[in-house]
């Protein structure tokens, strides 16, 4: 790797900044695509990848390849963005990209459209100096990140799967650094399961509690004991399991009604110390311990992603290290991510990407002083794994 930052366009702009203009413009928020990916694969046609697309329930998916042979190099990530909130709240239009006070400001700017300007822009710069490198290059980008991620990058992984084809070792582009770019890189994430919990009383008048049953007094000493559980103690690589409850319903609305149900959203972000049916058991054994009169409403889980230390943890914190000048944290907290999915079919997943401050946030901005420094982190990560 020579160091140098990418070359100037013709108009004189930073070659990421360019592209994560024109990719913010675009209105794609989620499940919608709105064009992004073709400017993606306008880019990569003429470098030499095969580009595919994958449409699957109004969700556009791009399998962009280039080359045939192992390792295969792949940058994973997503083109749809969140809704941009109360428009009033905004400083400028969220989806017309505006420079201000040395940021760039627009919906998507931090997640993740400058991550896949970085990608595009790193292949670009690493082909012309490597034309003939080893193995091969791969993009998957999909617009279902932002929404329930069925129709995404997991049919993407199935398609893969059931052709035979896997991936070596993948970088997907989440905004992963806290304070400073390449400050964190997540080598895994935590899984999510969800439940929604009813409890069932009896509905009577609030002067005769004897002839009623109130779910709202009988559910509380199991949520407190629900709250208050360790469900682990994490490992090296993962925090402890957390339980939280979300959402709570009961009542007709009426001031002097004793429900005869109550309703309780719930959510357990766990480690690998734990399993999906570990944690089902040992609520519902809460449950059965208060005598409660239940049923629960279990959402498919998320299932959690690790990749211990190796060649591709070992070479994204050297590539942080000269390019950055800091020492990265390796972490697994935050949310889930479609690291899940590829590891399916993917010995190596990391996630990194740019400051996460303003993610999902009205006035959500990226530092153009991070951009160019993102591609040339994508850029090492290339030289390091795929020189001839």
């Amino acid at each position: 790797m020579n160091g140098r930052g990418p070359a100037r366009t013709q108009t004189g702009q930073a070659p990421v900044l360019e592209l994560t203009r024109e990719l913010i413009a675009r209105r794609s928020q989620t499940p919608q695509d709105a064009g992004c990916q073709e400017i993606l694969s306008a880019r990569l046609r003429p470098l030499g990848f095969r580009c595919d697309t994958l449409v699957s329930n109004g969700v556009a998916n791009l399998w962009a390849r280039r080359g045939d042979t192992s390792p295969v190099v792949c940058f994973a990530g997503h083109s749809d963005v969140v809704p941009a909130g109360p428009l009033g709240e905004w400083r400028s239009d969220p989806f017309v990209p505006t420079l201000r006070d040395g940021y760039l400001y627009g919906r998507g700017a931090a997640d993740m459209k400058a991550s896949l300007a970085a990608f595009v822009v790193a292949v670009e710069s690493f082909i012309a100096s490597v034309p003939a490198h080893a193995g091969s290059i791969a993009l998957l980008i999909t617009s279902d990140e932002e929404g329930p991620a069925t129709d995404g990058t997991v049919k993407v992984v199935d398609k893969l799967r059931t052709a035979g084809q896997s991936i070596d070792y993948c970088v997907v582009g989440e905004p992963t650094s806290v304070e400073r770019l390449g400050d964190m890189i997540k080598n895994g994430r935590r899984g999510s399961l969800s439940g929604r919990l009813t409890i069932r009383g009896i509905q009577g008048h609030i002067a005769y509690p004897h002839l009623a049953k109130n779910p709202i007094h009988l559910a509380a000493p199991a949520v407190a004991e629900l709250a208050a559980t360790r469900w682990d103690d994490g490992n090296e690589y993962f925090p402890p399991t957390t339980w939280q409850a979300s959402n709570v319903r009961a009542g007709t609305g009426a001031l002097n009604v004793i429900p005869g149900n109550l309703e309780l959203d719930f959510n357990f972000r766990y480690a690998t110390a734990s399993t999906p049916q570990s944690l089902r058991q040992r609520l519902e054994a809460v449950l059965a311990q208060h005598g409660l009169d239940y049923a629960i409403e279990w959402t498919e889980p998320s299932r959690p992603y690790l990749t211990p230390r190796g060649r591709l943890v070992e070479t994204v914190g050297g590539v942080i290290r000269q390019v950055c000048a800091i020492q990265p944290e390796l972490s697994c907290t935050g949310g889930t991510s479609d690291g899940r999915f590829i590891a399916d079919i993917c010995r190596e997943v990391v996630e990194l990407g740019p400051v996460n401050e303003s993610i999902h946030k009205v006035n959500e901005r990226i530092a153009v002083d991070d951009l160019e420094p993102l591609a040339r982190l994508y850029r090492g990560i290339l030289d390091r794994l795929l020189q001839a």
